[in-house]
């Protein structure tokens, strides 16, 4: 029998190998997002300082998301990142995927932020 690896773990260990290139600064911080069954969450991180700058979700009151599992719900997500990160001058950032393929949420997370003003 063969010993299969759970999704979650193949993803972690795409993360660990992004993570190697993908390093936050404070002049270009990382826009790291997480995504679970039912909701959807970024961050956008100073990795030398190891501070988060920023933070939004779908738990979030602003977002209003009656399903936080959705694309809809993941756009309006990095709208908000987006303009809190611009509310604190941070015009520019690195996008780290988590692991996750950048389809679907991952995806108009993306395009969310950057809608908003963000560049990546």
């Amino acid at each position: 029998m063969i010993n299969k690896e759970s999704k979650n773990l193949k993803r972690q260990k795409r993360h660990l190998r992004i993570r190697k290139k993908v390093s936050g600064t404070p002049e270009r911080p990382r826009l790291s997002i997480y995504r679970s069954l039912s909701n959807m969450y970024a961050q956008i991180i100073d990795d030398v300082a190891g501070k988060t700058l920023v933070a939004a979700s779908t738990l979030d009151k602003e977002v209003n998301a009656s399903n936080g599992g959705n694309k809809e719900a993941a756009k309006l997500v990095g709208e908000l990142v987006a303009k809190r990160a611009l509310e604190k001058g941070i015009e520019s950032v690195v996008f780290d995927r988590s692991g996750y393929i950048y389809h679907g949420r991952v995806k108009e997370l993306a395009e969310g932020a950057r809608e908003a003003g963000l560049k990546f």
